[in-house]
């Protein structure tokens, strides 16, 4: 045996001893509420993704697995897999078992609903770095094979050093590229990636869409690659809004209350023209971007921007990401409104206590998260990568 197999015999042995003294990826079976709840939200294909926090050896782990329209409801399978030195290993319901060949063992089965699921909480992988996760359903293995209802959606990797705060926690506020209370509002034509929700306000708020409804579940509409839902939906729309509020305010809490700022009040409140590192920053003022600026870091940095009043984009201006930073780790929590003028770009998560406003022409890669409203002007506005 050469020095190379003995260490993947190693590593094997390690990851069964593992799997056999641990939860890794033991989730509830499809008939039964995760600690993230089964949600309403389908999609005209099928779509997989998973969002991580901490660090390797200390790793929270959830798994997002959005049907069809097609599927919803139908009978159907959850499979649940991953590979690890060259082998595979799937989830039959009580346990991990290695896979050679044979019908794919089955994790549970039932009425098909989109769901997030929490994988694991707070556990030690550093023993299984390179392990994938993958996730998929169908209504039997063929569908799932044949018509790619599955997909990788986490590789365990070695920690990374990274920089600026913990990231904020979205919870199912997540699941929404646009999310408000009171109304949310398009000016033809605007371009959404992702899915719009208001609440408690009806659906009526839902203006400028030419909404057609799909059951009493969800609705579509030609500017939206996703769906749209609205408070009076018929259940289980109308409590996961009513959830996915919560989450929503819940986040705001917990970006304005983190404590010790690495950046206090910085260009007294004008940041135009320059390159900001990850960090905490907190200003007691309006924050004004008048010139293009960038947000330079890794691809696991963190940045939240704490401000008491408004955000306001001149026109034409641009957020521009650099080293790898992603819109997903980016926090901006406003007292006030915000304003994207016409024809700028923005990146991040906005959180506003108040409104958040896309004029003419702007764009922005993340999520409007807003506790009164949002308005799109021939705006276009897509959900960050996973």
């Amino acid at each position: 045996m050469t020095k190379m197999q003995l260490n993947m015999e190693i590593r094997v042995n390690k990851l069964l001893r593992y799997l056999k003294q641990q939860t890794w990826l033991m989730v509830l079976p499809l008939l039964l509420s995760t600690a993230y709840g089964i949600t309403a939200h389908a999609a005209p294909t099928p779509s997989f993704s998973a969002t991580a926090s901490g660090t390797t050896s200390n790793l929270t782990l959830a798994a997002s697995i959005n049907v069809a329209d097609a599927d919803v409801g139908r009978d159907g399978n959850l499979y649940l897999g991953f590979t690890f030195g060259q082998l595979w290993y799937f989830n039959n319901g009580t346990g991990w078992v290695e896979f050679n060949s044979g019908a794919l063992p089955v994790y549970a089965s039932g009425p098909l609903a989109s769901q997030t699921i929490e994988v694991v909480r707070d556990a030690d992988l550093a023993s299984l770095i390179g392990a994938q996760l993958y996730v998929g359903y169908g209504l039997t293995e063929s569908d799932m094979l044949t018509n790619t209802k599955y997909a990788m959606v986490y590789t365990v990797t070695a920690d990374t050093v990274t920089a600026g705060p913990a990231p904020v926690l979205l919870g199912t506020a997540g699941n929404f590229v646009i999310l408000a209370k009171t109304a949310v509002s398009t000016v033809p034509p605007s371009a959404i990636t992702g899915d719009v929700g208001v609440s408690p306000a009806a659906t009526s708020y839902l203006t400028g869409f030419s909404l057609t409804k799909v059951g009493t579940t969800s609705a579509t509409s030609p500017q939206v690659t996703g769906n749209l839902y609205g408070a009076d939906m018929t259940a289980p729309t109308s409590s996961n809004l009513t959830t996915a509020v919560s989450n929503m305010e819940a986040a705001y809490t917990d970006a304005a209350g983190r404590p010790t700022p690495d950046f206090l009040n910085l260009g007294s409140g004008n940041i135009g023209g320059l390159t900001l590192v990850p960090g905490l920053y907190n200003w007691g003022s309006s924050v004004t971007i008048p010139g293009d600026i960038t947000l330079s870091g890794g691809a696991n940095d963190v940045w939240i921007f704490q401000m008491s009043g408004d955000l306001f984009m001149s026109a034409s201006k641009r957020v521009t990401l650099a080293g790898g930073a992603q819109a997903k780790n980016i926090f901006w929590q406003v007292a006030g409104e915000v304003i994207v003028g016409a024809g700028a770009h923005f990146e991040g998560i906005l959180l506003s206590q108040t409104a958040i406003t896309l004029q003419t022409g702007a764009s922005m890669n993340g999520r409007a998260l807003a506790q009164t409203q949002v308005a799109l002007d021939s705006a276009t506005i897509t959900k960050p990568a996973p």
